[in-house]
């Protein structure tokens, strides 16, 4: 047995880490008449991690650490560990390894902050985290088992297994947040993705995709399949709601059932200023919550509340929130709860999931995304938040600092790392 030579190198500093770039496939909607119909669900994140590499020439494609891809239904076409086997044929090195995650909705935004705890170690200095999801080929609950105990010794209410009865229940505990409520949120989020791809704000990241189909050829995908721009309040009236009898979710103001991939880099301070990666935001802090499984809805509410003591910031502070729109209703119990106006101009500016799509593990990468370019746009905002709930009930926060703005704690893009001190806390003495 060898003896040591010494003491073992430690590092006892968190390190800053950085969002350098984000991707994403257009959405497609699930289904054989849907984009992506015929198209297999690891080609899709494929094509995201070859253009993150495209996108970043200065970065070698032997200095990733780990690839993380997140899928909720790990099987067929997004199982056998989809981020080594993604790594493997986007053509990165056999030396760059990867592997799989499953938090349900949260998957790739778990990817982001399981792999960004490993920068701030020091375990990594850059990685590629995301997640893909097609539900057309792997339906939502496709050879799901659940233990019998979950009914048996009632350690879950039954509409804890089906999301739209826990939207249903979510209403049921917040009887002020009413139908009209939902469908008018509804309706401005499809206004703002139609005015923000009007602008050019989305297209950016959008990686386009060719699929081939009997009889039709070959089609180029360029933009999103779900939106439904025009959408209007007498429209979503009409609509049935499949989860209970004269209730409450209907398919105009809840995501659908989608396909896509999103796949970001991430790197640590010092690794992005040596290689000359752009620095979009700066992670601040995240956190996880669990809740009752029957309103999972409410997830992002005690997440956001940890994320933020973990901070030592106040909701006032966040200037831009990116929340996920699994049910209108979900969104606009966070909202109450925070004394957050329903139109409030930081929430979804660029509009969400109700109208451009929610393809579970791949949804987190997507409002990182749209929170970068949101920043790039408006330096006055220091602080941002990517948030989200998530199946059998949990929540999940990221809180992120904008690089642009004034008083900004961390490194700044184009600076020396060598000359300017690298601050690993925020103002507060949160931990970066």
């Amino acid at each position: 047995m060898s003896q040591s030579s010494g003491n073992p190198r430690t590092n006892r500093n968190i390190r800053d880490i950085v969002f350098v770039d984000g991707v994403r496939t257009p959405f497609g909607r699930a289904g054989e008449k849907g984009i992506y119909a015929g198209t297999r669900a690891d080609d899709l994140i494929v094509k995201c991690i070859r253009e993150l590499m495209r996108r970043n020439p200065s970065l070698p494609a032997a200095r990733i650490d780990e690839v993380a891809i997140a899928a909720t239904t790990q099987t067929g076409d997004q199982g056998l560990t989809i981020g080594r086997t993604a790594a493997l044929l986007a053509g990165l090195p056999r030396t760059v390894p990867g592997f799989a995650i499953d938090r349900m909705c949260a998957g790739a935004m778990t990817a982001v902050t399981t792999t960004a705890s490993g920068i701030g170690f020091g375990a990594y200095d850059v990685v590629i985290a995301g997640g893909v999801e097609h539900m057309g080929n792997h339906p939502m609950g496709e050879g799901a088992d659940p233990n019998p105990r979950f009914m048996s010794e009632r350690l879950v209410d039954p509409a804890a297994l089906n999301m739209g009865n826990t939207a249903e229940n979510l209403h049921d505990r917040f009887p002020a947040i009413t139908k009209d409520r939902t469908d008018a949120y509804a309706v401005a989020s499809q206004n703002k993705l139609a005015a923000a791809y009007g602008s050019g704000q989305i297209q950016p990241d959008l990686v386009p995709v060719a699929t081939m189909k009997p009889g039709q050829g070959w089609t180029l995908h360029s933009t999103d399949e779900p939106p439904r721009p025009g959408t209007s309040l007498e429209d979503l009236a009409s609509l049935r709601t499949p989860f209970r009898p004269h209730g409450r979710v209907t398919a105009g103001n809840a995501a659908g059932l989608n396909d896509g991939a999103t796949a970001a880099i991430l790197a640590s301070s010092d690794a992005a200023e040596e290689l000359g990666l752009a620095v979009k935001m700066r992670l601040v802090t995240f956190a996880f919550a669990g809740v009752e499984p029957e309103v999972m809805g409410i997830g992002p509410v005690p997440a956001t509340e940890k994320a933020l003591k973990n901070a030592g910031l106040g909701i006032d502070d966040i200037g831009l929130f990116e929340i996920n729109e699994a049910f209108a209703v979900q969104v606009l119990s966070f909202l109450d709860h925070f004394g957050i106006d329903d139109d409030d101009p930081r929430v979804n500016r660029y509009g969400g999931a109700i109208a451009v799509g929610h393809p579970l593990a791949s949804s987190g990468v997507r409002l990182m995304n749209q929170l970068a370019r949101q920043f790039e746009e408006d330096h006055s905002v220091r602080y941002g938040m990517t948030t989200m709930c998530i199946g059998l009930g949990m929540g999940a926060t990221v809180i992120w600092e904008n690089p642009h703005h004034a008083d900004y704690s961390g490194t700044r893009p184009g600076t020396d790392a060598n000359t300017e001190e690298t601050s690993t806390t925020t103002e507060t003495g949160a931990a970066a």
